[in-house]
């Protein structure tokens, strides 16, 4: 998405169009699953001048109009991403936190479907895999060196 549709999408939020929230959106867009600290280093590129504190406001006014997600999987910081409304899903990588999308899960999902729903009204599962990404993978399957560089 150019960054010419970001005024359009903040007018279909009935949002105000300014210079912070155009700047989050693309930074935000041009880093998914960032954490607050690399969105403000982002958003500075653009607005130098910016506080943190009108970014986690930023950020909180475009979570709210459902522009953007917020996702924080178990020991991670809150991290944002573009891609909203299509109940997607995420692989972490145990080792060093990466973080990639993943489609809706495919087959039989037992998990979208809780056994006991206890009177709620379910409308969205939230489901994250947990793994090794492949330079990690690869990474623990090396052989150990030794100082002379042999196993």
């Amino acid at each position: 998405m150019g960054t010419t549709d970001f005024p359009r999408l903040l007018r279909a939020a009935a949002l105000r169009v300014t210079r912070p929230r155009l700047a989050v959106l693309t930074a935000v867009h041009g880093n998914p699953h960032a954490d607050t600290d690399a969105i403000i280093r982002a958003t500075r590129e653009q607005l130098p001048d910016v506080s943190h504190q009108a970014v986690y406001d930023v950020l909180r006014a475009l979570t709210e109009a459902g522009l953007l997600r917020r996702i924080q999987p178990a020991g991670s910081v809150a991290r944002y991403e573009a891609r909203v409304g299509d109940n997607h899903h995420h692989v972490v990588c145990r080792s060093c936190g990466a973080i990639e999308d993943v489609d809706c899960a495919v087959g039989p999902a037992p998990c979208l479907h809780p056994s006991d729903h206890h009177g709620f009204a379910v409308d969205e599962a939230e489901v994250v895999y947990w793994g090794l990404c492949p330079e990690c993978s690869a990474a623990s399957t090396e052989p150990a060196t030794t100082s002379r560089g042999r196993a």
